[in-house]
């Protein structure tokens, strides 16, 4: 289950919105790929946000749950994929992030 956050600085954003969001359907495609997770495992958010001017003006944040199949390679490899996929969309730096969260205490109501 990715759990995707994408915050974009305020200024940037309604320049970038419709190329974005265009963007969304082949990024949960890789990642449901490259994952191994169904389509409605996922869950997208983006948000327009004051950024500080000497930071990434876009950051993704993913949630995933741990597998043992999800090697530290493997999510390198989806991270690189992810934040070039959001350049393109963007035209400006990325920065990704991922946590694992805990399988024992997670809970999802969908």
């Amino acid at each position: 289950m990715p759990n995707v956050k994408i915050f974009v600085d305020e200024t940037l954003y309604p320049g970038i919105r419709g190329p974005l969001s265009e963007a969304l359907g082949p990024i949960r495609a890789m990642l449901c790929q490259d994952l191994a997770v169904e389509v409605p495992a996922c869950q997208f958010a983006v948000m327009a946000v004051g950024a500080m001017p000497d930071l990434p003006r876009v950051n993704v944040e993913m949630a995933i749950l741990p597998r043992p199949e999800r090697t530290r390679n493997l999510i390198l490899s989806v991270c690189a994929k992810l934040r070039g996929m959001v350049e393109d969309a963007t035209h400006t730096h990325v920065a990704v992030r991922v946590t694992a969260l805990d399988p024992e205490t997670y809970i999802a109501l969908k």
